[in-house]
């Protein structure tokens, strides 16, 4: 038995979770919303990656990855933008890495530096 607490909606509900013979059981939802969430959490987890790069001029650029990573790839996106420097100007939405990971995502940019 696994406990979550749901990030689906602001009620944050107390998650519990059973697995037997590959049927997934969740108790303690009020809806739907925190038994996908729950699934999701057990069988892929996944989560949006945020650190920073360095730019040329060595200021700190915060960046994101587009879209949520199996949470598995966390450390080897780390590794993989460890020693990117970007180039300056850069803008909100601008990729700083495609595919990172081998994951079909890719690193943008979360701030503007001119």
């Amino acid at each position: 038995m696994k406990s979550f607490i749901c990030i689906g909606c602001p009620v944050g509900c107390q998650l519990s979770v059973e697995t037997l013979n590959d049927e997934i059981k969740v108790y303690g939802n009020d809806c739907n919303v925190g038994k996908n969430y729950a699934i999701r959490e057990i069988s892929n987890p996944v989560r949006v990656f945020t650190t920073s790069v360095k730019s040329k001029d060595g200021r700190l650029i915060s960046v994101k990855s587009k879209e949520e990573i199996p949470k598995s790839k966390i450390m080897e996106c780390a590794k993989e933008l460890k020693n990117i420097t970007v180039e300056i100007p850069i803008k909100i939405g601008d990729v700083v890495l495609k595919n990172v990971a081998d994951t079909g995502i890719d690193i943008v940019a979360t701030r503007e530096v001119l």
